[in-house]
Formats: structure tokens, C-alpha cells, sequence
């Protein structure tokens, strides 16, 4: 994905997560969806230490995915 998030999506969710995980994994903190989607694990996390029924792990998991599908599909 560029940086541009007016851009419509290139193809399919899968595709465009592919993308933008590796544009992650190679750009480190300096990619502009590394921030938010780090963000959204840690609310996820603690949320997910706060509620009974969700574990730690699973929160995390949880808000990085979420976050990265919003970075995908504002």
C-alpha cells in the first residue's frame, strides 16, 4: 500500500494485509501503519487483561488486527 489512505484498495483483503505486513516488517517504526497498528494491540491487550473471558494473547491479537484492517479498509 502507498501512503496515501484516499487510495482505494488494490485487491483483496488478504492481499493488501500481505503487502502492508511486509512494507511493516521492512520499514520498522518509520512505516505509517507500524504506530497505529501497534496501538490497537496494546488497547487490545489490556482490554483483553481487564475482561474475564478474554486472555491477554487473544486481546492483543485482536486489536492489531483490527487496527491494521482499519489502515486497510477506512
Amino acid at each position: 500500500m502507498s501512503d496515501d489512505p484516499n487510495r482505494p484498495p488494490s485487491g483483496s483483503l488478504i492481499e493488501d494485509a500481505t503487502v502492508e505486513i511486509k512494507g511493516m516488517a521492512k520499514g520498522g517504526m518509520a512505516h505509517p501503519s507500524t504506530k497505529p497498528v501497534l496501538a490497537g494491540a496494546a488497547i487490545g491487550a489490556v482490554a483483553g487483561a481487564l475482561l474475564p473471558v478474554v486472555s491477554l494473547p487473544l486481546g492483543l491479537v485482536a486489536g492489531a488486527g483490527f487496527m491494521l484492517y482499519k489502515r486497510l479498509r477506512p
